[in-house]
């Protein structure tokens, strides 16, 4: 009565506590679908193989993709699960990520789910990672181990948001250590928004390092590029 369970989308309370998005929500959800960037997952011409960053730029990743496309509704519902306490919002994120990323899942066969770490400061600040809030609902739902401890952010680093491609990627560099060795599994690392893929491409330069055999990703939402 007190917390009654929302809904992730447009908040409003569930009728059925046992429905994870109310039936409104549930018939707009709008999945990444047709021609989609073989390396990032983002969607390009029907004609195109690789996105324009992904064609130019490249990554460290092996492969990726992200759910849904981000937008005000999904900041606004991400926002809630971040820093107001909606953590129930990512069941359905992870549920949404077995669903509609299965197809891959299969393919890509990973041994373990890494989250992307968060600062020790930031951690206490914001109370928990959403990252590891997923990789470990994600990991109960398809039985493939998760380990919260494997990839350490040792340099409290600038938030991301407000950075260009550029900037995001010297921020992030020498911030994340991986504490053991891999012995070449590959490895799925787990986040809520994918932007400009600054964050996957520092973690799979210490995961390969580390002996990592190839490294996917699968987040929530893809921003623009």
């Amino acid at each position: 009565m007190l917390y009654p369970k929302k809904c992730p989308l447009c908040h409003e309370v569930l009728k059925d506590r046992k429905q994870l998005l109310c039936g409104k929500c549930a018939e707009k959800l709008h999945p990444f679908s047709g021609a989609l960037c073989m390396k990032c997952g983002k969607p390009v011409k029907l004609e195109e193989e690789y996105c324009p960053v992904c064609r130019v730029n490249g990554h460290y990743f092996t492969e990726g993709r992200s759910i849904f496309p981000y937008g005000e509704v999904w900041r606004q519902s991400l926002v809630r699960f971040k820093y107001y306490g909606c953590r129930e919002y990512g069941d359905f994120y992870a549920k949404a990520m077995s669903i509609y990323g299965k197809k891959c899942l299969e393919r890509w066969k990973p041994q373990l789910i890494v989250p992307v770490p968060l600062h020790p400061a930031k951690k206490r600040m914001r109370g928990f990672n959403q990252s590891a809030y997923l990789a470990e609902k994600l990991s109960i739902i398809t039985g493939i181990p998760w380990d919260d401890s494997l990839v350490l952010k040792i340099r409290n680093t600038k938030s991301q948001k407000k950075l260009d491609a550029a900037q995001r990627r010297n921020n992030l560099r020498k911030a994340y250590e991986v504490t053991r060795e891999l012995e070449g599994i590959p490895v799925l690392i787990t986040d809520d928004v994918y932007t400009t893929g600054s964050t996957m491409d520092a973690m799979s330069m210490c995961l390969f390092e580390a002996g990592a055999q190839a490294v996917y990703f699968l987040t929530v939402c893809a921003g623009r590029q």
